[in-house]
């Protein structure tokens, strides 16, 4: 018999995520690795451990990667169903399309694209029994909620006010909580879905929603995430996530590490992994299984590292994640940069990631310049892309998958998709 407090979990992971590109040109948003998983992984762990034992994926966008990844989610201890989203219609509109899954049962739900820790799970959970079941909405602080939108709550009750969508009042900014992007809802949710008219971007928002309901006077509970929470949405914020895990890491070695090697710090290496003879290694550093490392090579802080990937000899990597399959052989430096899968880089290619005159690069996202906020930040190179000897990537250039540059090249700017950069001079 069902206890009740057993709760289903909704994950809305059918976007495609152009913001990240142009690493989803070729994965959804959720599978992107994170120190070896991809974040979708990490965030089931993280609701099985809370107690969830049922989740509803809603899937759309290259949704096979992630139903032959998880399949019915018995080998990570969870009870996995699909449910796909035929159009990216909103927040509103994945959450409906779980409406028969959910039936009439209380369900928590969150968006798919946000890292938080285990225990704010935890603390949701026990926040929503103790406040006589009340739906829940997370709220964290924020820098700039002007790309979220600020709740607005009683500060001795933690009731929900007003959903403000992306305020343009700077005024509201000081101190602000904006929407999280987790929740515990009641089944009466859908119904307010349903009435829910498209807002100005053409898409059923779920605060919209939520708002109707503290309008008919359902008393909506804020809950306050004060640890790790990340929306990860642009190429860079993966360092940051990269970052969260990497520290919490305990170091292990199940490779095989050959004489006159120098580790310090924490450091996971993965079987099959060899680390060869005068590499230096400075953690924290995640390195997968099969990995071929060395010789000569040196390894610096906050680099992740996927299965088998070569780092050969004389490479220098620095705060630089490589998805797996991908091969650096010798003679490089890269430098805060995300480098695909199936990835080979020529002899002596280099990623610049500084400009000369110091300020935060710049990087194109969805075709608008905008400034990262990184005063140091290399390339983001997608997958199966081939370079020649001698090339050298400018800081915030984006490269995309299926690429071919030619030897002795230098890029100043991004490229797409399937192309052959060639420069003979």
């Amino acid at each position: 018999m069902k206890s009740r407090d057993d709760m289903k979990a909704v994950v809305m992971a059918a976007g495609e995520g152009k913001r990240l590109q142009p690493l989803t040109f070729t994965r959804p948003k959720p599978m992107i690795p994170i120190a070896g998983k991809p974040h979708l992984e990490l965030i089931l762990e993280y609701l099985k451990n809370a107690g969830i034992s049922e989740v509803i994926l809603i899937v759309g966008y290259k949704q096979e990667q992630i139903t032959d990844y998880f399949q019915d989610g018995s080998a990570i201890g969870l009870k996995i169903d699909y449910v796909t989203q035929e159009e990216q219609l909103g927040t509103g509109h994945a959450a409906l399309c779980a409406q028969e899954l959910v039936q009439s049962e209380p369900f928590l739900l969150m968006n798919g694209d946000i890292l938080i820790s285990q225990e704010t799970f935890v603390q949701l959970l026990k926040q929503y029994k103790a406040s006589s079941r009340s739906p829940q909405l997370s709220v964290v602080k924020v820098p700039d909620p002007s790309a979220y939108g600020i709740i607005q709550f009683k500060q001795k009750t933690g009731e929900v006010l007003k959903i403000i969508e992306k305020p343009t009042d700077r005024t509201l900014f000081a101190e602000a909580y904006t929407n999280a992007g987790l929740y515990i809802l009641h089944p009466n949710i859908f119904e307010a879905i349903q009435k829910t008219p498209k807002s100005s971007r053409g898409e059923i928002e779920i605060t919209d929603s939520i708002q109707r309901l503290i309008n008919q006077g359902e008393s909506i509970k804020c809950f306050k995430i004060e640890g790790f929470w990340l929306d990860l949405g642009k190429p860079w914020e993966l360092f940051e996530a990269t970052h969260h895990i990497l520290d919490k890491m305990e170091s292990s070695n199940q490779g095989t590490i050959e004489e006159n090697v120098k580790i310090t710090g924490t450091v996971s290496i993965g079987a099959g992994t060899l680390i060869r003879s005068g590499s230096y290694l400075v953690g924290p550093i995640f390195i997968g299984k099969d990995c071929n490392i060395g010789p000569n090579c040196y390894i610096r802080s906050y680099c992740s590292i996927g299965d088998d990937v070569h780092i050969g000899h004389a490479c220098e990597l620095k705060n630089t994640i490589i998805l797996d399959h991908s091969s650096i052989p010798h003679l490089s430096y890269i430098g805060d940069s995300v480098i695909g899968s199936y990835v080979n880089l020529g002899a002596g290619t280099i990623t610049a990631n500084l400009r000369f005159d110091k300020k935060s690069v710049l990087m194109t996202v969805k075709g608008e310049k905008i400034d990262t906020g990184q005063q140091k930040l290399g390339t983001i190179i997608g997958d199966y892309v081939q370079t020649g000897i001698g090339t050298t990537i400018m800081p915030g250039v984006k490269i995309g998958p299926y690429t071919c540059i030619g030897p002795n090249t230098n890029i100043w700017e991004d490229i797409p998709p399937n192309t052959n950069y060639i420069k003979k001079e």
